[in-house]
């Protein structure tokens, strides 16, 4: 008992094209395809629906504000300043 040579597979090949039919193996791979595209093109979809967002930095439960932007309440200086 050995692997598959190169004369089964062709063997293999010309029973099934026997049994299919080129027409109907060549509609089967045609759907297989349109399988493929409909589902990278729903992949793309949800890709797309996903905003990136930067999330909170927490330091022992106490969240810290972005350093990117603006800060939501005024630091301590700040506040200092007004008084």
């Amino acid at each position: 008992m050995g692997s598959f040579s190169l004369m089964h597979w062709v063997i293999v090949l010309l029973v099934v094209m026997l049994l299919f039919g080129g027409g109907r193996i060549s509609g089967l791979m045609g759907d297989v395809a349109k399988g493929i595209k409909s589902f990278k093109k729903g992949m793309a979809e949800d890709d797309d629906d996903v905003a990136p967002t930067k999330p909170a930095t927490r330091i022992e439960g106490h969240r810290v504000p972005e350093q990117d932007g603006p800060s939501a309440t005024p630091s301590a200086t700040e506040e200092k300043t007004k008084a």
